[in-house]
Parts: C-alpha cells; sequence; structure tokens
C-alpha cells in the first residue's frame, strides 16, 4: 500500500514513525520481501561525511559608520568573492591563505567560525558618495553576523571512482598520497549509506528537500554542479543556516602537497512511499563499483586500471591487474554511520519532518571537459559598444539598450523621457536643451550625450517637466 509524505509525518508528530538507517534495511529487504519492507519500514536514513571541495559560505557583515562597499574582502588573510552587495561575501572553502598558502583556507575560517573564535576581517574599496569609506579591519564572530549561509555548488556525489598511482614517484592529490607502482588506492563515497545510492532515481530526493546538514538542518536547492545521474554521478547542491551547525560535522582539513579542503557531513531521509523505492534502499557495497583511476597521467580522461565493488575496497584490498594492492577510505564511514543514526533520532524524536521535493532534479546532466580555444582578441573580450546611434537632438538614444527603469524620468526638466502606462520608458531627443543632467544616469547605456556637441533643432529651447503617457 503506497505512503505519502503527510502520511509519514502524521506519524512522526504521533511518536509511531519506523525509521531504519540505510545500513539495516538490506537486511530487512531480504527478510521480508520489498512490499513488506516498505509497509514495515517509514524511513530510510542516509549519510555521507567526505571531503566536498565545492563548498563554502556567504556571510553578511552589516554596514560600518561611515559604510564602505567592500571590493575586496579577507577574513583571517582567505581572500573572499565580494563582487555581489556592499556587506556581502563568498568565502570559498578551498581558497588559500595569503600567507599561510594551503595550510590554512577557507574551510579553516568557517571551522574556526563555529567555534567560536574570532576572525579578522579586512576590506578595501575605491569609495563612493554613498560609501565613503575605503579600508576597514576589525574583527568578527559568527554570531556577530547578520546572515552565515552554509552554500555548497556541489556535494554528496552518488559515488566516487578510486585512484592509482601507476607511475614512478608518489604523487599528491584530491584523492590522498598515492603511492608510485600502484603501492595503494584511495577511494571516497559512503557506499550503501550513500544518499544518491538510496535513491538513484531522484524520486523522493529534489529541490526542497529536507536534510541534515554539518550538524543542522539544511535544504536541497537543485541538482549539483557535474550531476551526471546517468553515470550514478548525481550531485546535489545545498544550502543551510552556518549558525545552527557543529564543528563536529564541519571540518577543515589538508592534503599535503595537494590543498585545502572541507568535511561536510550528510544526511537526507528517503521515504518509503513504495515498494520501489524499500528495493532501492536495500543496496549493498557489494552492488556499488568504482573504476579505478590512473592519476600518474596528467591528462583529464585518465585510463582506468581496473574495477572494484565497495565491499571489496572496504576490505582493504583492491585488485589491480592480478595483483592485491592495500585500499584506503577518504570518506569516514563511522562518521556517516553516526550522521544517519543521529537523523534517524531526529525524525524519531519529532525534531525532524520530512519535505516533498517542490521540483525534480534532472535526470540527465553533464560532466564535459573544458575545449581550451583561446580568443582572438587576446585576453579577454570587451562589450561591444555597438554602432554609434543616429540622434537628431543633443543626446544619443539607444532603444535597443533600454530595460525601462525609468531612472531617467526623474531627472530631465525638458521632458525628453516619458512613459507609457505599462511603465515602457522612450525618448524625443528633439526636447533635449543640452542640459547634460542625464549624462550617466542610465546603468544600461541608452542614453548618452553626443559628443560632437551638435545644437538641438528646438528653437525655443523651452524647458519642460518630465511627462507620463496614460
Amino acid at each position: 500500500m503506497p505512503k505519502s509524505i503527510d502520511e509519514i509525518n502524521r506519524r512522526i508528530e504521533d511518536g509511531t514513525v519506523r525509521v531504519v538507517t540505510a545500513d539495516r534495511m538490506p537486511e530487512i529487504v531480504e527478510e521480508l520481501g520489498a512490499e513488506r519492507a516498505a509497509e514495515q519500514v517509514d524511513v530510510v536514513t542516509t549519510g555521507t561525511f567526505g571531503a566536498m571541495c565545492s563548498s563554502g559560505a556567504w556571510l553578511n557583515f552589516g554596514h560600518s559608520d561611515p559604510p564602505i562597499k567592500m571590493t575586496r574582502v579577507w577574513l583571517n588573510d582567505v581572500e573572499a568573492y565580494a563582487g555581489v552587495a556592499a556587506v556581502d561575501a563568498y568565502l570559498g572553502a578551498t581558497q588559500a591563505s595569503e600567507t599561510l598558502g594551503m595550510e590554512y583556507a577557507g574551510a579553516h575560517v568557517i571551522e574556526d567560525l563555529l567555534r567560536g573564535k574570532p576572525v579578522a576581517l579586512r576590506a578595501v574599496s575605491r569609495g563612493s558618495d554613498c560609501y565613503p569609506r575605503k579600508e576597514l579591519l576589525t574583527e568578527v564572530t559568527l554570531a556577530g553576523l547578520n546572515q552565515a549561509v552554509l552554500s555548497n555548488p556541489r556535494n554528496a556525489y552518488q559515488r566516487y571512482n578510486a585512484a592509482a598511482n601507476s607511475g614512478e614517484r608518489t604523487l599528491h592529490t584530491y584523492m590522498g598520497k598515492l603511492l608510485p607502482r600502484c603501492g595503494n588506492v584511495t577511494f571516497s563515497g559512503a557506499g550503501e549509506l550513500s544518499p544518491l545510492m538510496n535513491d538513484p532515481g531522484l524520486e523522493t530526493i529534489g529541490v526542497g528537500t529536507r536534510i541534515f546538514l554539518g550538524g543542522g538542518i539544511g535544504y536541497v536547492t537543485g541538482a549539483g554542479t557535474q550531476h551526471h545521474p546517468e553515470k550514478q554521478f548525481a550531485t546535489l547542491m545545498l544550502q543551510g543556516d552556518l549558525k545552527q551547525m557543529s564543528p563536529d560535522f564541519l571540518r577543515a582539513a589538508v592534503f599535503a602537497g595537494y590543498g585545502a579542503s572541507l568535511y561536510v557531513g550528510i544526511g537526507v531521509p528517503i521515504p518509503m512511499l513504495h515498494a520501489g523505492i524499500a528495493r532501492q534502499a536495500a543496496i549493498r557495497d557489494r552492488d556499488i563499483e568504482a573504476d579505478v583511476i590512473d592519476y600518474s597521467v596528467p591528462a583529464n580522461r585518465r585510463p582506468v586500471l581496473g574495477r572494484c565493488s565497495y565491499e571489496q575496497l572496504k576490505s582493504g584490498k583492491a585488485l589491480i591487474g592480478g595483483r592485491e594492492v592495500p585500499a584506503s577510505p577518504l570518506a569516514s564511514f563511522h562518521m556517516a554511520g553516526r550522521v544517519a543514526r543521529i537523523l534517524k533520532e531526529w525524525i524519531e524524536r519529532g525534531l525532524f519532518f520530512l519535505s516533498a521535493p517542490a521540483a525534480k532534479l534532472p535526470a540527465r546532466g553533464a560532466a564535459g571537459p573544458l575545449t581550451v580555444t583561446p580568443p582572438p582578441t587576446g585576453l579577454f573580450y570587451r562589450r561591444s559598444a555597438g554602432a554609434p546611434a543616429a540622434s537628431d537632438g543633443r543626446i544619443i538614444w539607444r532603444e535597443e539598450l533600454c530595460f525601462s527603469c525609468g531612472q531617467c524620468l526623474g531627472i530631465c526638466p525638458a521632458g525628453v523621457f516619458r512613459r507609457d502606462a505599462g511603465w515602457r520608458v522612450a525618448a524625443d531627443a528633439q526636447k533635449c536643451t543640452g542640459c547634460r543632467l542625464c549624462d550617466g544616469v542610465c546603468p544600461a547605456g541608452a542614453v548618452s550625450p553626443r559628443a560632437d556637441g551638435a545644437v538641438s533643432p528646438r528653437a525655443d529651447g523651452a524647458v519642460s517637466g518630465g511627462s507620463d503617457e496614460h
């Protein structure tokens, strides 16, 4: 008998919900069959805890007095992206310190903030009339920030390739230290606990799905970048309130010789709506396979040295060319299990309710290579100014650039600019008296004074207010 998420939430509310962790579900399905398992179990909790470089946080610092529009921002000497509003910045987990290099990065700043430590904030600006301050140096804490939102563009890979090195020297990679002549294999992913392996058809995981994120509650905001579910490489884009999270489940890490990353704890509840979902949630480590990729080849498409199941990899041995090679995980199965158990407890205690997806994640994706084609014009392309516009007045009006924001309506004393009842803006260049008050007012570049200084054909030179057409 199919169930609904509303029905499961009512069971959470009245304390009758039945929850198991994903590593228990294979036994239950084997014993009862998928139909009865779906009847007996309401929710399967999953978990993963691994290095997720595509992570970071949006921070809002608030306005100083006098105010500053931060054009460049550093937190403990780690630069954050400030190309947005005046006091917002995005701190990427892998951005390295300008003084300490890869030993300290954005991930460490995020962990320091979570641990309640003060962080040095430095900002610079060009200065402007509304933001006159040009420099700022102060301390901030997580509690003192207006908002701190963990916002991760690519997390929770469905599964991941394993890594080895057939070359003659040791390699230092994002897959850890790889010994020469295939001296070891490293692998990542949570295997049978993996959220996306337990819902490979993306039937219950979608936009708006409520999840365990970093020790707090977060949400799936979309498919992650490089989302490629056809190859079992689906990914998730995630977001949550950093102030609710715990440093137990957001941990900075450094891969020697490579750089920093952020270990993120993620748990997704899978509602057992019908037997098909129960059958998928019965996946075992032996059913999940990973290619062993040769990282000694410096190319985007590296050779495959072998293929192993997660059961084989977790046994500590991988088979490459008929030879057993030591295998070790990068992800923490201990912490992944802890995430799944905590999420189970939250649901059983009525602290966490399920949410139906507001939209499905795409069943198809793309993770193609970058085609390197140097631009013919040099280092970058400039936005084309286009051909000079004709004008019969003292301004040049480029209607194709105008998006009708209306800023010009209140600036011109001669009534050159007008709008209709639908707020579509137009201009009559013949009314221009040459006062140049409109110079620089249009953010789209649709209005500009004529460079040749031509005289307006208006004989009377009259000045009147702006006009509306209704």
